[in-house]
């Protein structure tokens, strides 16, 4: 008999403690015993389980889905409360910590939304024996190098000089007394009609979408967002090599990568590597999108791949 899903993201959620730090994982069971991939889900950064949702639950279609909180994400405790610092290498050492413990004699399908995804590749390039564990890996607009990112060097360079100080402790603490719910909501309806997360919005639906980004800056880590958002523009995977399929899928005129160049990337790192282009106008779902409105970023050559078992 098949599972029913219920709407409400809280009903899937429990505690999730390792390593010293506390935070939350989301788990749907398997629709039927017909489907029994193990599905991992990873969601980037500025993100949350019930941002997720949607997504989780179009996946579920294939199997059982498992979406753990990244340490300073979705209201998890950072990396900084254990005297760690969340670079690449660390977080891939909490991911697999977490399969450790999650798929101990299971095998599993990785999922990684842009963030995600790096640090998964990184995980399998760190811990083989892992991959071994995994079916194949799966990036939704993900990216190895910094260079992925289609970002004029002017820019760039701002950005990577601002991150680099609001990474650290004390000017985060000052970011974070400074970016309140009344200023990121006025600076959201200030830019509405430019803003990529905005400008497709009717009023209605606007007034959601900041209303959801209200919470993220509430619960993430505004350090983490900073520090990882720091290392994203200095990263660069194509030191190892994962003995792994990855499947890509590209959003043609993505806004933020060159998707020339992380095709080229990942076949450096992965033994195969299969690109699924779709046509949107978006880089990701919006804040608050439907199932039905995240369904074309699992296109048909992907969701026959999960079908099978």
């Amino acid at each position: 008999m098949a599972q029913k899903i219920s709407s409400e993201p809280a009903d899937y959620i429990q505690p999730l403690f390792i390593n010293g730090l506390e935070g939350r994982v989301m788990r749907l069971p398997a629709p039927s015993a017909r489907r029994s991939r193990e599905i991992l889900l990873l969601y980037g950064s500025h993100s949350s389980l019930e941002r997720m949702f949607s997504l989780a639950t179009e996946l579920n279609r294939y199997g059982c889905v498992t979406l753990p909180d990244w340490p300073g994400f979705g209201g998890m405790d950072s990396l900084f409360k254990i005297g760690k610092k969340p670079d690449i290498d660390t977080m891939a050492d909490y991911l697999a910590a977490f399969v450790k413990m999650r798929y101990r004699r299971r095998r599993l399908t990785i999922i990684g939304m842009s963030y995600g995804f790096t640090v998964a590749t990184r995980m399998v390039q760190r811990y083989p024996e892992l991959a071994l564990k995994v079916d194949f890996v799966v990036s939704i607009v993900g990216f190895a190098r910094y260079d992925d990112f289609k970002i004029r060097k002017r820019t760039f360079r701002l950005m990577k000089l601002g991150s680099g100080i609001l990474k650290q402790r004390i000017p985060s603490m000052i970011a974070r007394a400074v970016v309140k719910g009344p200023v990121i909501a006025a600076t959201y309806n200030l830019m509405s009609k430019r803003h990529v997360k905005m400008k497709d919005a009717n009023p209605e639906e606007r007034a959601q979408r900041i209303a959801f980004e209200k919470i993220l800056w509430r619960v993430n880590d505004l350090r983490t967002y900073f520090y990882t958002g720091h290392s994203m523009l200095k990263i660069d995977l194509c030191d190892k090599q994962a003995k792994l399929s990855a499947y890509h899928v590209a959003v043609q005129n993505d806004q933020y990568f060159d998707n020339k160049l992380v095709e080229q990337h990942l076949a450096v790192i992965y033994a195969n590597v299969t690109v699924i282009d779709i046509k949107l106008d978006a880089h990701m779902p919006t804040i608050v999108a439907t199932p039905k409105e995240v369904a074309p970023f699992i296109p048909a050559k992907l969701r026959r791949l999960l079908a099978t078992t």
